[in-house]
């Protein structure tokens, strides 16, 4: 293959930009060679070179790419760089996502924009555990543009706080978009009902809705086609594609549900007018999919956002495991605050053993 003037210019600007980082990160205070990754104070190791522009627009024009696949840069920043318990995990963690990054974590008030400030809430992230404990990833989606986590805080032989993650890669293969929520402390169980209920109770019967039938055997397509098509307009229809032995942790409630006939009422519960569920994002998953959520209530402008994992039986293709969170109403929530504050190596106010939530269940 012959190269074309756009190839060498490209190249170019590929060493120019090398040689413009290196020299800009050896004459960061405090750098070393032991120190070479980098980590949360050397701030001048995460600045971006003028030519990082000029880059993305020749990969762009000339179909270069990376090659990125999200599940395993996910996992490599998670357990390989130990992104959310060492400084200079953290900074990887930056230096993966895009300039225009947009953070969504949950706890907090508002979104994080923008790779210095993301990788300044990472080098928080780290600072709070306080050196304390680890963070365990516990099933991670398949997915390529995208995918999503299931994780754990762990401890001196316990474990504690849980949570679930989406993330989302740019066509460079940058980390452009994240959403972040840890479980609640507090979990109503049953009150929850009650509550939708009690704001929804004025709310006209939902429209019907008309769909076309389909089976889905890939994971994304079966998160699509239950909420963008079905729409909970069919309970039936929906359990179709749950496992016999299904798992599904809602963490509105302490105990997990197993079996369909449990889920079953679960989403009969949950089935009343007033409540529109809105799929947001979703990966790209084949055997287990994670997406972002939003819940509007009838009467009020608000909307609870929250995240979904799912896992299909590699066998039947039906959903054998399920993890919905919720965020707080509350940012940062209370309990949490406080939790964390008090146990930052867990977390959680009480911990349980190690390893008695196979999968983080």
């Amino acid at each position: 293959n012959r190269w074309t003037h756009r190839d060498h210019l490209l190249v170019a600007f590929l060493i120019l930009n090398t040689f413009l980082r290196v020299s800009s990160f050896t004459q960061t205070k405090g750098y070393s060679p032991a120190n070479r990754k980098g980590s949360c104070t050397t701030s001048t190791y995460l600045s971006v070179s003028p030519f990082d522009t000029i880059i993305d627009y020749f990969k762009g024009a000339t179909g270069v790419s990376d090659g990125v696949d999200a599940n395993k840069l996910v996992s490599s920043l998670v357990v390989d760089e130990l992104c959310y318990t060492s400084e200079s995990g953290a900074v990887s963690f930056g230096e993966a996502c895009a300039d225009d990054i947009v953070y969504e974590d949950r706890y907090q008030t508002d979104p994080i924009l923008g790779k210095s400030s993301v990788t300044q809430h990472m080098c928080s992230k780290v600072a709070a555990r306080n050196g304390k404990g680890e963070f365990r990833l516990d099933r991670i989606t398949d997915g390529k543009k995208a995918c999503g986590f299931a994780w754990t805080y762990t401890c001196e032989g316990e474990e504690g706080l849980r949570g679930t993650t989406f993330v989302e890669l740019n066509d460079a293969g940058q980390i452009s978009y994240v959403r972040e929520i840890p479980e609640p402390i507090y979990k109503p169980g049953d009150l929850t009902v009650q509550l939708l209920s009690a704001v929804t109770k004025d709310a006209p019967p939902n429209d019907p809705v008309d769909y076309e039938k389909k089976s889905p055997t890939v994971a994304c397509e079966v998160a699509k086609y239950l909420f963008n098509d079905v729409q909970g307009s069919s309970i039936d229809e929906s359990m179709r594609f749950f496992d016999e032995d299904i798992v599904y942790r809602d963490f509105n409630y302490e105990d997990v549900l197993n079996g369909k006939d449990e889920v079953r009422k679960f989403i009969e519960d949950f089935s009343f007018p007033g409540i529109t569920f809105r799929l947001q994002r979703i990966d790209d998953g084949m055997l287990s999919t994670c997406f972002t959520w939003e819940v509007a209530l009838y009467g009020t402008e608000d909307t609870v956002k929250g995240i979904s994992l799912y896992e299909l039986d590699p066998s039947t293709k039906l959903i054998s495991y399920v993890r919905d969170v919720p965020e707080s109403s509350i940012k940062p929530p209370p309990l949490g605050k406080v939790a964390r504050g008090l146990r930052p190596g867990l977390g959680v106010f009480q911990g349980v053993a190690l390893g008695s939530r196979d999968g983080g269940k």
